[in-house]
C-alpha cells in the first residue's frame, strides 16, 4: 500500500512493501529514480539485516547454516504503517516464522521518515526483543534520476549525466565566512585520501583495498564507465555528499553521520540515467568464505532488550 507525506515543500511517497520510497517531488519535479526496467527496477531499497551478498547466499550461526538473499529480506517484506500523517511516516516489521527461518532473532525493525522543510530525515531503528545478542547491518540504497527534478518548475536547461558530480563535505559557495568554515569542518574528519573497498568480479570482499583520490580534493565526476566493475564502495570520506551539476540550482545532499561506508552505483555497463548514493553500516562477505555472523567484522552487535538507531538525511535543494 502506498502512503504520502507532504509538508508543502516536499511530497514523499513510500510503499509498505519494504518501506521503500517511491517518489520524492519538489516544485512538481521528480528527484527519485522511477525504476525503468531497462536499467534497474528498484528505487530506494532499505537494507536489513545484511548488506550486499553472502558467499553462496549462506552464513553460519551457532553451528547452523542459514540462507539469505542479497541485501537481507526487509526490502521484500510487507511492513505495517504505524504512523502516517502530514510530516511523519513509520513502517514496522516484526520477526515472524518466515524471518526466523533465515534469521533466528526476535526483533522489531522500523523505518522512520520525517519531513523538515526540504529535508527528508530517515531513521533505522532496531529493537532486540530476545535475550541473545543480535548481529546485523543497516543501509540505504536510494537512486536519484538524472537530470534532477524532472518536470519541475521553473524549467532548467537539462544537464547530461556527465555534467553531474559528487562533492564531499559541507558546501562552501563563497557566500560568507560561515560557508567556508562549514566546508573545513566537513572535511576535517576525513583522511587525505579515501579508500576504495576491494571487491572481486562477483562482488565479494577480496581484501585489496586501495586509495581512491578525489578530483580537486573532494569530487567524483560522473561518467557511465565508472560502474563497469559494479559499485564503488568507499570508507574514509566525509559524512555528507552533494549530487549537483555546474550551473544548475537543483541538487541533493545526503548526510550519513553514523554510517561507515558509502556506495555509489548504477547498472553495470549501461548508460543508466541515475545514480545511487548508498550509506552502509557494514560490508558483504569475503570471497569464498561462508561467514560466521557472530564473528564477521563490522556488523552491529545488539544485546538482548537493546535498541539501535541510525539516522541519516537527504536534502533536496
Amino acid at each position: 500500500m502506498r502512503y504520502v507525506i507532504d509538508n508543502g515543500q516536499l511530497r514523499v511517497e513510500a510503499d509498505s512493501l519494504g518501506g521503500e520510497l517511491q517518489s520524492v517531488k519538489k516544485d512538481g519535479g521528480e528527484y527519485l529514480w522511477q525504476a525503468d526496467p531497462a536499467y534497474w527496477t528498484g528505487k530506494a531499497p532499505n537494507l536489513f539485516p545484511y548488506i550486499a551478498r553472502l558467499t553462496e547466499g549462506k552464513y553460519v550461526l551457532d553451528g547452523q547454516t542459514y540462507s539469505m538473499s542479497i541485501h537481507g529480506f526487509a526490502h521484500n517484506m510487507e511492513m505495517k504503517a504505524e504512523e502516517a500523517d502530514g510530516n511523519r511516516l513509520v513502517f514496522r516489521l516484526d520477526a515472524d516464522e518466515e524471518t526466523r527461518a533465515c534469521y533466528p532473532f526476535e526483533f522489531t525493525y522500523r523505518i522512520i521518515y520525517e519531513l523538515d522543510g526540504t529535508v527528508l530525515h530517515i531513521t533505522y531503528q532496531v529493537e532486540n526483543r530476545g535475550t541473545k545478542e543480535m548481529y546485523f547491518g543497516v543501509g540505504g540504497h536510494p537512486g536519484f534520476c538524472l537530470p534532477l527534478g524532472q518536470g519541475a518548475e521553473p524549467k532548467e536547461k537539462e544537464n547530461a549525466f556527465e555534467d553531474y558530480y559528487l562533492e564531499f563535505g559541507e558546501e562552501a559557495d563563497g557566500s560568507g565566512e560561515n560557508a567556508a568554515a562549514g566546508s573545513a569542518q566537513g572535511m576535517a574528519d576525513a583522511p587525505d585520501c579515501p579508500v576504495r573497498i576491494g571487491f572481486t568480479p562477483s562482488c565479494f570482499l577480496n581484501g585489496e583495498d586501495v586509495p581512491y583520490p578525489l578530483e580537486d580534493g573532494n569530487k567524483i565526476r560522473l561518467r557511465h564507465d565508472l560502474f563497469d566493475n559494479d559499485a564503488i564502495v568507499l570508507k574514509g570520506v566525509p559524512k555528507c555528499v552533494t549530487l549537483r551539476a555546474q550551473g544548475s540550482g537543483r541538487r541533493v545532499k545526503v548526510s550519513y553521520p553514523d554510517m561507515t561506508y558509502l556506495g555509489i552505483w548504477h547498472a553495470v555497463k549501461k548508460p543508466a540515467p541515475y545514480v545511487c548514493i548508498e550509506p552502509w553500516s557494514s560490508l558483504p562477505s569475503r570471497q569464498d568464505v561462508v561467514e560466521d555472523l557472530a564473528a564477521q567484522p563490522g556488523l552491529i552487535h545488539l544485546q538482548g532488550g537493546g535498541c539501535y538507531r541510525n539516522a541519516w538525511e537527504i536534502a533536496f535543494e
